[in-house]
């Protein structure tokens, strides 16, 4: 992981000197559209009063004077299947949101929702000898914490410190500066696939941008949707976006677990084109204006006209009633839903002192989710929207664009993660030698 903590701390300079400078892009790279959102930092005593938005809600340190949207191309499941084609379609977004905000950026902050996210939990202690706690200290006991073996090719996005104790004081959320004789951290990391994130990294700097920070599409958006109490007493975000399904746990004000389902809205998309025998544009537009989860004795006798240009007069015309149209959304939606609950049971979602479920993301808009949701996941399960950030434009304001929201908010308020500390260097040579005796203990 050493190699990975110079690049993430490298990433983390660059962030700060965008910062400085003012301006920076943030990036969300989905399966079927590429959100871009320009920031510029001009203060919090800058924007005080506009929009309604004050000090208290954290965003008035920045405001939005850029933002596009395109569809996305090269995609699938949150991951770049096609280079050439996802990089033009970033640089589209780049490049009109560039355009509005009538200036250049060259940093991008982005968020990630495919490469199979996987979670652990990780616990280490240091000695304090009775004197105050330092940023030095807090590297050490980070530095304690034991790496698993997470598998060949995966990298490490997220490390989080989500709890700090010293002796019998717990829950600490920063412990600078208090004495005690024993400092303990537990530390939540997430891992990926690193391939996707490298095809990821490679779109974006091929559009003349610097990397400076990615975030998983499934924090970002929990941070962008869960409310404060919320993420104290314990919810889940579920972000159902268009090729994945991404699923985060916050606790105490961190999130503890992350994970992805890889369905979403396209498949649902995908039933309705086969079911009905129609072009996947045509039944996109179908289930945006007529879709829903439960049907009616209304539903019988509304009916929806297809249309089409085949040039067969009798094809063209056909109608079907909403009810089937409901018939064929709501199985692949349930399936969905009943992954999401595994996942969920998985995570030890269920012993949480709140159980609170919310939905974000452009399939989270289908009529009637909210209550095919409560039956499967839980009772207390309500629709989330994106916090309100200045300058967002209204269009960019739904559950839809969730990630990108809670990326400018990640852009600005990062957490502190363990790259963020000097780590000893007898530390890494100490783990280096452990996992090399493991290793051979293992092997002979």
């Amino acid at each position: 992981m050493k190699d990975l903590y110079q690049r993430q701390r490298r990433m983390r300079a660059l962030r700060k000197a965008a910062v400085q400078r003012r301006v920076i892009a943030v990036l969300d790279v989905g399966t079927s559209k590429i959100a871009c959102l320009i920031l510029r930092f001009d203060g919090p005593e800058r924007f005080s009063g506009a929009d309604g938005v004050g000090s208290m809600a954290g965003q008035s340190a920045f405001r939005v004077i850029g933002a596009a949207t395109t569809r996305a191309r090269g995609m699938r499941h949150g991951e770049v299947v096609n280079i050439g084609e996802a990089e033009r379609a970033i640089r589209t977004a780049i490049q009109s949101a560039q355009k509005m905000a009538e200036t250049r950026v060259d940093h991008a902050i982005a968020c990630i929702s495919g490469a199979r996210p996987r979670s652990y939990g990780l616990e280490g202690a240091v000695e304090l000898h009775g004197q105050q706690v330092t940023d030095l200290d807090i590297g050490r006991v980070l530095a304690a914490c034991e790496s698993p073996d997470y598998g060949e090719g995966r990298e490490v996005l997220h490390a989080q410190p989500v709890n700090f104790a010293i002796d019998h004081r717990n829950g600490l959320a920063d412990p600078r500066g208090q004495a005690g004789g024993r400092l303990s951290t537990d530390l939540h990391i997430l891992t990926v696939d690193g391939q996707t994130v490298e095809s990821l990294l490679t779109c974006i700097e091929r559009c003349d941008l610097e990397v400076a920070g990615i975030a998983s599409g499934s924090y970002v958006s929990g941070v962008s949707s869960l409310v404060e109490d919320e993420q104290e007493l314990g919810a889940a975000c579920i972000d159902l976006g268009g090729g994945a399904t991404g699923i985060s746990i916050f606790y105490r004000g961190h999130m503890i677990s992350a994970d992805a389902v890889r369905l979403g809205g396209d498949h649902v998309t995908g039933d309705i084109s086969m079911g009905l025998q129609v072009p996947w544009a045509q039944a996109e537009r179908i289930k945006t204006k007529h879709g829903g989860t439960t049907a009616t004795g209304m539903d019988d006798r509304e009916m929806i006209e297809i249309g089409g240009d085949t040039g067969d007069w009798d094809h063209d015309r056909r109608r079907v009633s909403r009810a089937e149209l409901i018939g064929i959304m709501r199985p692949r939606l349930e399936e969905i839903l009943e992954e999401v609950r595994a996942r969920l049971d998985a995570a030890g979602f269920d012993y949480m002192p709140s159980q609170q479920i919310v939905l974000t993301g452009g399939g989270s808009q289908v009529p009637g989710l909210e209550g095919l949701a409560s039956r499967i996941l839980g009772q207390q399960v309500r629709l989330g929207r994106p916090l309100r950030v200045a300058g967002l434009p209204q269009a960019t304001t739904g559950p839809a664009f969730s990630s990108a929201v809670g990326l400018a908010l990640f852009a600005a308020n990062p957490q502190d993660e363990w790259w963020d500390f000097d780590v000893p260097a007898e530390s890494q040579s100490t783990r280096s030698f452990r996992r090399a005796v493991k290793w051979f203990k293992e092997n002979w």
